[in-house]
């Protein structure tokens, strides 16, 4: 296996006597500079954490993407196989989405993140999550003062099937496809509508109350956070299907008047973020909140 292309370097982060295997995205004068002449920096980095089933590549390579955009910005950036991913070692847990759920990852992804703030020479790190990267994110944050801000997508703050049922997968599809199948589902979210405001702003049974304490702890402190969201299947923007509890109204309702959360409704993304339209947005939302929040010194313009 190479340990390094131009503009890239394999590394390997063993704290916690836990290996794991990242890919190290070098800035522009990272390229030019050796490892001691990084002493004298004090720069924020990116680390992106793996989401349920990919690796630290990414759907369809969109972390490879976003980590070189990072890069390319002044930002060294970081993609991290956690263990039982990738390349990393060890065996994923036997019930591996409630594992993240839990917040099963974050005592290592943090002991990561400390690693490489030391290793760098880093003023911080911001946390990069998609979907159940977003989870492990967010506990991550909790855990480690080296943490500055996240930036997550598709996040999500109920437990979550792994797969869904055959007959409810072939239900659904029959209702995209069907004029009748689609007036019953519709008739289908009306009744689960009613039934909801009898329910009010009650939590569903769903809900996961840990990763909605955490939330809260980090909201509450003012730190930075980008949300970027796609549409989902009979929706518009951030706002849920109807018949569906608003976990977003909820956990912005957590996050209080302290609190920074940035949310931007990307239109033509596709869950995974994976598309072209998906990345031309993450990078004109990601770089306004960078400069925003984390602006760098005499950074250059990026073409």
């Amino acid at each position: 296996m190479k340990k390094s292309i131009q503009g890239r370097e394999l590394i390997v982060l063993d704290s916690l006597d836990a290996a794991a295997i990242a890919t190290y995205h070098k800035t522009c004068e990272d390229s030019y500079d050796s490892q001691s002449e990084l002493i004298n920096r004090d720069r924020v980095g990116v680390l992106i954490l793996n989401g349920l089933s990919a690796t630290r590549a990414g759907n369809g390579d969109a972390a490879v993407w976003w980590a070189d955009w990072f890069a390319e910005c002044g930002y060294p950036s970081f993609r991290l196989d956690l263990p039982g991913f990738g390349d990393s070692v060890g065996d994923p847990p036997e019930d591996w989405l409630d594992f993240i759920n839990l917040g099963g990852y974050a005592s290592v992804a943090s002991a990561k993140v400390r690693e490489l703030v030391a290793r760098f020479n880093l003023s911080g790190v911001l946390l990069v999550g998609h979907c159940a990267g977003t989870v492990s994110a967010i506990f991550t944050a909790a855990a480690t003062k080296e943490c500055r801000g996240l930036i997550l997508m598709e996040p999500y703050f109920q437990f979550r099937q792994t797969i869904r049922p055959k007959i409810r997968a072939q239900l659904s599809l029959w209702a995209t496809r069907s004029r009748l199948g689609g007036i019953l589902s519709s008739i289908f979210d009306r009744v689960k509508g009613i039934r909801l405001a009898f329910r009010r702003n009650v939590l569903p049974e769903n809900a996961n109350l840990l990763l909605l304490r955490r939330w809260k702890e980090m909201t509450s402190t003012g730190m930075p956070i980008l949300i970027l969201k796609a549409p989902g299947f009979k929706t518009q923007g951030a706002k849920p299907r109807v018949g569906e509890f608003d976990y977003f109204k909820y956990a912005m309702g957590l996050a209080g008047r302290r609190s920074q959360v940035v949310v931007r409704s990307v239109e033509g993304a596709n869950h995974s973020f994976a598309n072209h339209q998906a990345r031309a947005a993450v990078r004109q939302h990601t770089e306004e909140w960078l400069n925003g929040y984390f602006p760098l010194r005499n950074r250059k313009e990026v073409l």
